[in-house]
């Protein structure tokens, strides 16, 4: 996620003070209200629309010179093959990355993070992104926070402390499929490049060490999490045939739900980012020889195609899955499902039924991946959206575990091949060590 944050207000038995991130498209001026109260003046940086404030970039860590010193605050770098790959953001600024390298053992181990922010779906809200961290790199950080699972503490990373670790800036709008060909020449002066910014990247992280990588991890959160599921193969691909290269999409299985008024909300927003940016391109040609191109967006569609071992953290009830695709604004005109948005524990037992029945539905459409011996799987049962790039719940004694695992114990387990590594969760609100977001404290 850009700019990452810590929101203050989760259910949990010992209240910590984790970070939270979306990857969230388009939030009523009534959620914003609510939000910026839930996290005192703070602006979410789970808050990833168009209306994201350029002012983040005054809390850019150069202001602040304690932060430069910290081991964790890692620099921005360009792409310096952006102009001659014809690399950039939506707004034409040069793309980029922040890079940790390895040390010891890991060396040359490659851990790459997607970060997530959503999609936009029109040219206005293109345009409106395009001034923002998440369509500009003129308003991005030049130093971010290293934690999770990019953490260089083997104390809140165990087993991927000492590796090269990557975070990649997301500046596309479109989980890095977007093409050229699909640009206006208007005059909007918009830059659909996400497929051709992940080209460069690559390029250059094969330069600097990745192109001898003897282990790799591509990672991703929210629309990074698509990005990774998407670009998975492609990925394996382009690294040394004997590599061990392995994928984790935290967050990134959208699921093409009708919401609760019967309305096909984010199939309907899917086809528009699809169409707008052209990314038939970049998805996997099985599912497109199936069906319609926005179909393919969702990962239940082409998951099984994917050849590179997998892993799945996602939570059962991931609030923006919930607050968007099933229970979107427009569909609760009277606003009755609005307390249980903002806090699952006050939702009616109606309610929780209607969220049993979309847990169902994610178990259902992963029964075939489940089968999968390479694959592996994380799914609790929390309100909460993306766990792997924050301590708290990546790995920390208060994290939330499944059968007394944390998820980067049970991401180890996968990945190493220590042991298998499927953890499903009971249905809430069994797991008491759940991170869950609660929106209306504060209000």
């Amino acid at each position: 996620m850009a700019n990452q944050q810590r929101p203050t207000h989760l259910h949990h038995p010992t209240p910590p003070r984790p970070r939270l991130g979306s990857c969230l498209t388009s939030w009523s001026k009534r959620d914003w209200t609510i939000v910026a109260a839930a996290v005192a003046v703070i602006i979410l940086t789970l808050a990833h629309t168009s209306r994201y404030s350029s002012s983040l970039n005054n809390k850019s860590s150069t202001s602040n010179p304690s932060l430069s010193s910290h081991p964790d605050f890692v620099p921005f770098t360009p792409l310096a093959n952006a102009h001659q790959k014809f690399a950039f953001c939506l707004d034409g600024s040069v793309p980029g990355y922040h890079l940790q390298k390895g040390f010891g053992s890991g060396s040359q181990n490659w851990l790459l993070h997607i970060e997530g922010g959503g999609w936009c779906n029109t040219i206005a809200s293109c345009l409106s992104r395009k001034r923002t961290v998440l369509g500009s790199s003129k308003y991005m950080d030049s130093q971010v926070q290293f934690s999770g699972i990019l953490s260089h503490d083997p104390l809140q990373n165990p087993d991927f402390f000492n590796w090269n670790k990557v975070k990649i800036r997301y500046c596309d709008g479109a989980s890095f499929a977007g093409h050229p060909e699909s640009e206006f020449k208007n005059g909007t002066e918009l830059f659909f490049r996400g497929q051709l910014i992940l080209d460069a990247l690559m390029d250059q992280l094969l330069s600097v060490g990745l192109f001898d990588a003897r282990q790799a991890l591509l990672t991703g959160c929210s629309a990074g999490g698509l990005a990774t599921l998407i670009h998975c193969d492609y990925f394996h691909e382009v690294l040394p045939k004997d590599a061990n290269v392995k994928c984790l999409a935290d967050a990134g299985f959208f699921l093409n739900e009708k919401d609760i008024a019967g309305k096909q909300t984010i199939e309907n927003f899917y086809h528009d980012v699809v169409h707008l940016q052209g990314i038939a391109k970049s998805l996997n040609k099985d599912c497109l020889s199936r069906m319609e191109p926005h179909k393919c967006f969702f990962p239940e569609e082409f998951i099984k195609n994917i050849k590179t071992p997998l892993f799945l953290v996602h939570p059962a009830y991931d609030f923006w899955q919930i607050r968007n695709i099933l229970i979107p604004d427009e569909s609760d005109p009277q606003q009755s499902w609005l307390r249980c948005k903002l806090n699952i524990f006050k939702c009616n037992p109606s309610q929780l039924e209607v969220l049993q029945g979309f847990r169902n539905s994610l178990l259902n459409r992963l029964s075939e991946f489940q089968q999968n011996k390479e694959g592996g799987m994380f799914i609790n049962s929390c309100y909460v959206h993306c766990q792997t790039w924050m301590a708290e719940t990546w790995h920390s004694p208060s994290s939330p575990r499944i059968n007394n695992k944390t998820i980067a114990e049970t991401v180890g387990d996968w990945y190493f091949n220590r042991k298998t590594a499927k953890e499903i969760d009971c249905p809430f609100p069994c797991n008491p060590t759940c991170y869950n977001m609660d929106f209306l404290r504060g209000l």
